[in-house]
Formats: C-alpha cells, structure tokens, sequence
C-alpha cells in the first residue's frame, strides 16, 4: 500500500511542478515586454516570485523526495530506463534553476532573450515529460 501512496503523490506533484514550468515562461514573455522601470514589472517580478516560491520549489523538492523513495522501495535504480528517467529529471531541474535564475534578471531589468526565445524554451519540459511517460511505461530497457 506504501507504494501506491507514494506513487499518486509522486504523479501529483509532478503535475504541479509541469504546470509551474509550463507558466513561468510564459510569464517571462510577458514581463519582457513591459519597461524595466514600470510598475507592471513590478507586477511580474511579483507574480514569478509567488509561482516559484509557492509551486515551483516546494514541487520539485517533494517530486525528488518521492521519486527517490519509490526507486528505492521498487529497486528501478537498477534498470537502464530509471537512468535515463533520472537524466531527464535532472535536466528539468536544472531548468528550474536556470528559470529562478532568469527571473532574478528580469526582476533587475535585464532582458538577455526574445519573446520567441522563450516560447521555444516553454517547450522543453513537453518534451521532457513526453519521454519520461515514455520511459515509465513503456521501460524499453
């Protein structure tokens, strides 16, 4: 029974963390868009804070947490396709990290991408979480 609770609350977290990589740089787009000195961006810098502090963080921490425990409570650390899992999960976060970190330049009035540059990035973790499904399911290796 332990395992499917922390099954369901790894899947549910993980959607929380999914949506908050999938707005945040949406955010971003629009935040670029207003004038370093305004107070809309002031507005973004508030609403990225809150996305990253309330959803973001606390998310991917508890996805870790549990994720870990069910590698160890099914033993998946000892197969190919939870390496690749973890590759991938790991590239996420770092994704999170740079996120946070893209928000700290925003909030200082840097604007270093282009709103298209953003859109394209608001696709990574799709693809990501297209083949982590992949990898869990299907375990090609």
């Amino acid at each position: 029974m332990t395992y499917f609770w922390l099954k369901a609350g790894h899947i549910i977290f993980v959607i929380f963390w999914m949506a908050g990589l999938f707005m945040l740089p949406r955010y971003f787009v629009y935040h670029q868009e207003a004038a370093a000195d305004s107070p809309e961006n002031a507005v973004w810098t508030d609403r990225e804070s809150k996305l990253l502090k309330i959803i973001l963080w606390p998310s991917m921490i508890i996805v870790w947490l549990l994720g870990l425990l069910l590698a160890i409570t099914t033993n998946a650390y000892s197969f190919g396709w939870f390496h690749a899992k973890l590759l991938l999960v790991l590239g996420l976060t770092a994704y999170n990290l740079w996120l946070g970190g893209y928000h700290k330049a925003l909030a200082r009035g840097e604007r270093r991408l282009t709103g298209r540059n953003l859109r394209m990035l608001n696709e990574i973790p799709g693809i990501a979480a297209a083949f982590i499904v992949v990898l869990v399911v299907i375990r090609p290796f």
